[in-house]
């Protein structure tokens, strides 16, 4: 049976919600009679249509944050609303860099823990039980919260599909920040976007994922011309981060981007546990590598035995030469 309420932390990307935002308001609708939303920001209420759509049929509005870190305000208006006696049963947020701030400091604030890096929900007897990955993935733990006040999960991103629900706009009500004095002091001064050319890692359909079997850094070109060729995004395991020849963005695993392509392929990558649990989701996985006994070729749907460096030019090759 489902629960009565929950709310879903929204937030923005760069043409409306967030993938992840989508992904827990569909799980939302799943477990919960009724669905609302929180979001933040000076035109956050233009979020109304599309949350709606995924099930929200009502959207808090935290309103503009004035430069300032979410953290510290949307927790407190958050915090606000449920000692207002809106509480609802559960609250679920993004493990995204704001929504793991804004549980930390809403759990400070309600004396109530949080579940973390949860991949799964399921109706249990008196409230959702919340499923985690452990042993690099290898065993499921269930946890469940006690006591009075909201449950407050923060969930991994790509651990639900995402499907619209038809649903017409939220109604939009004001949450507005309390006073939270000294404590909101740190304020945004400056904003990078990281140059790309293709798809984000974590929306890409096709993601190519380079290790330490490439060698040294220099190779890595091989990985982004096969992924630019794909139309997709390139990624790495944590070893070539780790050694600082890309960034930490492109990274895929347990302490990285969780990635659900339609293909991913491994080029050099032995297939640690710690990868695994961020790619073996993918539809069809492709692996590359010398070692015929590599972990990775245990979740392989097709895998090549053989150098990188030999099969990786081949391949590009054949698809320059198929136009």
């Amino acid at each position: 049976m489902p629960i009565g309420k929950v709310w879903v932390l929204a937030e923005k990307g760069d043409s409306g919600p967030t993938p992840v935002t989508l992904e827990l308001l569909t799980e939302a609708r799943a477990v919960a009679s009724t669905v609302e939303a929180v979001a933040w920001g000076d035109d956050a209420a233009t979020l109304a249509g599309p949350l709606g759509e995924y099930g929200a049929t009502t959207l808090y509005d935290v309103g503009d944050l004035g430069g300032a870190l979410p953290g510290v305000p949307v927790a407190a208006a958050l915090a606000a609303l449920v000692e207002g006696g809106n509480a609802p049963d559960a609250i679920l947020m993004p493990a995204t860099y704001e929504g793991r701030d804004v549980a930390g400091r809403l759990s400070a604030k309600l004396g109530r823990p949080v579940l973390t890096n949860v991949t799964g929900l399921v109706d249990g007897d008196g409230g959702l039980l919340s499923q985690h990955p452990v042993f690099g993935g290898t065993q499921i733990v269930t946890a469940r919260f006690t006591g009075d006040g909201p449950a407050i999960f923060v969930i991994r991103a790509k651990s639900f599909a995402a499907e619209p629900s038809g649903g017409a706009a939220a109604a939009v009500v004001a949450a507005p920040v309390p006073d939270v004095a000294a404590t909101n002091t740190a304020k945004v001064v400056e904003r990078h976007v990281e140059e790309r050319s293709g798809p984000k890692l974590d929306e890409a359909a096709v993601v190519v994922s380079g290790g330490r079997g490439l060698g040294d850094a220099a190779n890595y070109e091989l990985i982004e011309e096969l992924a630019k060729l794909l139309h997709g995004a390139a990624g790495a395991s944590r070893a070539i981060v780790d050694a600082g020849w890309v960034p930490y963005s492109h990274q895929v695993g347990q302490t990285g981007k969780t990635v659900k392509p339609t293909v991913y392929i491994a080029c050099g990558i032995s297939g640690a546990t710690q990868h695994l649990v961020g790619m073996k989701g993918s539809k069809n996985i492709v692996a590359i590598n010398k070692d015929q006994e590599a972990p990775i070729f245990s979740v392989a749907d097709l895998g090549i035995v053989g150098d990188v460096h030999k099969v990786l030019p081949a391949l590009i090759e054949a698809l320059k030469a198929k136009g």
